[in-house]
């Protein structure tokens, strides 16, 4: 199974991104925009990055009743994004809400359900009252998004062997929790951190696992060399002759 990988463009500004956006262009297809980028810089941000050549995933996690998480839906269509996120934690409802929204207003979006957040342990879910370790968690909150149908999920790579046991063969799995080891590793500035990240994997593992995307940020951001960190995990992944067609 191909998998391909996207830069989580985690950085302040807009002129932050240029020179990195710059760098990679022809060389990587996704980008994802989230919290800190879009609140800084709004729907601009986005059209700016797609302007550069790059698929959008705009992660922004939507997460209320079901008709505002459906209207969201509807108004960030117009956006040139290929995918969005929300909470799986908002529930079938909500997800089917935005499911019906999003074939109503922008059909080839591809929503993604986000189950347990990467930085988050058992330790973490006891705190907010889940007693189920975070696999069983993530099980659960898959299937009922692929109840409400959702075609793709968010989760950490050491749950991806377990939904593909349990979901549909087409299902689009998406992992953050990603941090490069070996050569690769050692151009990031801070090798072998994984900062906040608790339940992770390298790029191979990843992929070896059946992830059909992996999300890098800080690993190519804070490397010497961001570009050269970004084709070394493409070359690791095999993605360079299949972006190139």
């Amino acid at each position: 199974m191909p998998c391909d990988l996207i830069l989580a463009l985690d950085v302040p500004t807009r002129a932050d991104a240029a020179p990195i956006l710059r760098s990679l262009r022809g060389s990587l297809r996704w980008v994802k925009i989230g919290l800190q980028m879009f609140t800084a810089c709004g729907p601009d941000c986005v059209r700016e990055v797609a302007g550069h050549g790059f698929q959008v995933f705009l992660d922004l996690k939507l997460h209320d009743i079901p008709h505002t998480v459906a209207k969201a839906v509807e108004s960030l269509a117009p956006l040139p994004i290929g995918m969005l996120t929300l909470h799986t934690s908002g529930g079938r409802e909500m997800m089917a809400a935005a499911r019906a929204a999003q074939q109503q207003t922008k059909p080839d979006l591809l929503l993604l359900g986000v189950t347990v957040l990467t930085s988050m342990d058992a330790a973490a879910l006891a705190e907010i009252g889940v007693p189920t370790a975070p696999d069983a968690q993530v099980a659960r909150l898959a299937r009922l998004a692929t109840e409400a149908g959702l075609r793709g999920l968010v989760c950490s790579p050491l749950e991806v062997s377990l939904l593909r046991t349990q979901l549909p063969a087409d299902m689009q799995l998406i992992t953050p929790g990603i941090r490069p080891a070996g050569e690769v590793g050692d151009r990031c500035a801070s090798p072998g951190v994984t900062d906040d990240q608790k339940r992770t994997l390298t790029p191979t593992e990843a992929a070896r696992v059946g992830a059909n995307y992996i999300v890098v940020g800080r690993p190519i951001l804070k490397a010497r060399d961001p570009a050269a960190a970004a084709r070394m995990i493409l070359e690791e992944l095999g993605s360079r002759e299949k972006l190139k067609g």
